[in-house]
């Protein structure tokens, strides 16, 4: 029972929701002036442990991988009781959000509801190319911004934070498809017609080099308005990091051996903005 306690607490992919999904809630930050710190803190965990972790713990349960998927070289296998507890954190996490606010309640039950559309087979979005990008751009984009800024405190959801948005939803589904690109094969056989599967790897390149600077842009204008400083640095690392990581994509042949190499990168990427938008809190802080 330990092990398969284990393979769960494996299949929250902790460390992917912390360091790669977490940009959005932490960015949403840096747009409320008087951030409730305690209150901003806790529901970090709660989006990310019970609403991002139950949720990937659920589609795992639905996927039953065995070969490379987001976060996970080699996913262990799942065992009937985890299905209900992965709903069941959500469902907490639901409780919870109810605590904050009606609006917050809202967003947080759209997130479910597009992480379950994505994952069920009564609807599996996760078959359907562009569905799938609405789901995961809906889901841990856009609401994952929301909730950081209602979470903060911030309020109302004004013309500003929805163009923020869809900015981190563009940056986070430019790089969204390229981990499906190992996957083609399981997919395949499951009958899911993924991004990867439909497109190919010339599409996911494609939609990296579209997507990513305009996500970019938007985010950069959005800090620009709250801190000049802050704008030129964010727009400074981004055309950096759309260089470098253009190089890489650009390079991939979609072989297996390249999946370590995909998922450094991506982690590496998105820990960085990550740490540049900590940063940023910190000295946001400081200068109240």
């Amino acid at each position: 029972m330990l092990k398969q306690l284990l393979n769960f607490i494996i299949h929250l992919r902790l460390h992917y929701q912390f360091f790669i999904l977490s940009g959005g809630y932490l960015l949403a930050g840096l747009f409320v002036e008087d951030i409730n710190w305690g209150q901003f803190g806790l529901q970090f965990l709660n989006v990310h442990v019970l609403l991002f972790g139950g949720a990937t713990a659920y589609n795992s349960w639905w996927d039953k991988d065995e070969g490379p998927i987001g976060g996970l070289i080699s996913p262990p296998k799942m065992d009937r009781w985890m299905w209900p507890v992965s709903m069941g954190m959500q469902y907490i996490g639901l409780a919870w959000a109810i605590t904050i606010g009606w609006n917050y309640t809202i967003i947080y039950s759209i997130s479910m509801l597009l992480f379950w559309l994505y994952s069920t087979p009564l609807a599996r979005w996760k078959g359907k190319p562009v569905l799938s990008l609405i789901a995961i751009g809906g889901s841990t984009g856009t609401n994952s911004f929301f909730l950081g800024f209602l979470a903060a405190g911030g309020y109302p959801i004004t013309f500003l934070e929805n163009a923020i948005a869809l900015g981190v939803a563009l940056i986070l589904l430019s790089l969204y498809p390229v981990s499906q690109v190992f996957q083609t094969d399981e997919d395949e056989r499951r009958g899911d017609k993924t991004f990867a599967v439909v497109f190919g790897l010339k599409g996911v390149k494609e939609l990296f080099t579209i997507l990513f600077p305009l996500g970019s842009a938007l985010l950069g204008w959005g800090l620009f308005l709250q801190s000049t400083t802050l704008g030129f640095l964010f727009t400074g690392v981004n055309i950096m990091a759309y260089i470098g990581l253009s190089y890489f994509v650009w390079k991939l042949e979609g072989k297996s051996e390249e999946y370590p190499l995909v998922m450094k990168i991506k982690f590496m990427a998105s820990l960085s903005f990550v740490l540049f938008i900590c940063t940023a809190l910190v000295y946001q802080a400081l200068m109240m």
